[in-house]
C-alpha cells in the first residue's frame, strides 16, 4: 500500500480534536422514534452525530452466495434513494457496519481498499495517500469479532473519523472528497454487492 499512516498527534492534540468531535458513546444515548431490525442486528431510526439528527436511510447485507459478511445501515441529515442524492448531500453522515461472523480487520481493510479504488477514476491519486491512512487504521484491529460495529462517519470540522464499538480508532482524514469516495464504494457504479447499495438506498432487492 502506498503511504503508511503519520506517527500520532500528541495527547493533548489527540483529546482536543476528540472533544470536537463529539464522537463518544453518548452518541447512543439520544432521543429514539424507534430502531429498525435487519438480518437480527438492531439499528436506531435517528442519531445524532455532529450535533445534527440523522436518519436511518437504508439497511443492506453483504454477502457471498450462502456466506454473510456483515450487515450495514447508511445515516443521512435527509432520506435519499438515488446515488446523487446521497453524494450530494452536506453535513455529517455515518456509515455503520456490523459483522456477522469473526474475520481478520485485515480483509475488511482490503475490500475497503478496492471498493473505494474500483468506484474513483480519475480522482484516485489525490486519494491514494488518505485512502492508505485509512487502511492502516482498519487493519490495525486486529481481530473483528461477530457482533462488533464499524462506524466510518463523516464530521464537516474534521473528515473522516472511524470507530469501533464506539472508541475512535487513528485520526480523522480530511476531505470531503475523501468521504464522498467511501460512499460511492457503497451506492456508486461498481458498488461491493448490488443489493447492498439497493438495502442502503431504501430500494427494494435487485
Amino acid at each position: 500500500m502506498p503511504d503508511h499512516a503519520p506517527a500520532s498527534r500528541p495527547a493533548s492534540n489527540r483529546r482536543g480534536w476528540l472533544r470536537a468531535a463529539g464522537l463518544t458513546l453518548a452518541v447512543f444515548g439520544c432521543a429514539r422514534a424507534g430502531a429498525a431490525t435487519f438480518e437480527g442486528v438492531q439499528f436506531d431510526d435517528r442519531i445524532t452525530l455532529a450535533g445534527r439528527e440523522l436518519v436511518l436511510n437504508g439497511t443492506g447485507l453483504r454477502a457471498a452466495g450462502w456466506f454473510k459478511a456483515y450487515v450495514a445501515a447508511l445515516y443521512l441529515p435527509r432520506r435519499a434513494r438515488t446515488a446523487p442524492e446521497v453524494l450530494e448531500q452536506a453535513g455529517p453522515k455515518r456509515v455503520r457496519l456490523v459483522l456477522l461472523v469473526n474475520a481478520p480487520a485485515l480483509e475488511l481493510a482490503k475490500g475497503f481498499d478496492k471498493g473505494v479504488l474500483r468506484n474513483s477514476g480519475t480522482d484516485v491519486e489525490a486519494l491514494r495517500p488518505r485512502l492508505a491512512r485509512m487502511f492502516e487504521v482498519m487493519q490495525s484491529a486486529g481481530s473483528l469479532k461477530k457482533g462488533d460495529a464499524v462506524d466510518i462517519d463523516f464530521d464537516p470540522a474534521l473528515g473522516t473519523v472511524l470507530q469501533l464499538n464506539g472508541q475512535v480508532r487513528g485520526e480523522p482524514i480530511a476531505g470531503n472528497d475523501f468521504y464522498v469516495a467511501v460512499l460511492r464504494s457503497f451506492v456508486g457504479d461498481h458498488p461491493y454487492h448490488k443489493k447492498l447499495k439497493s438495502g442502503l438506498l431504501g430500494l427494494p432487492p435487485v
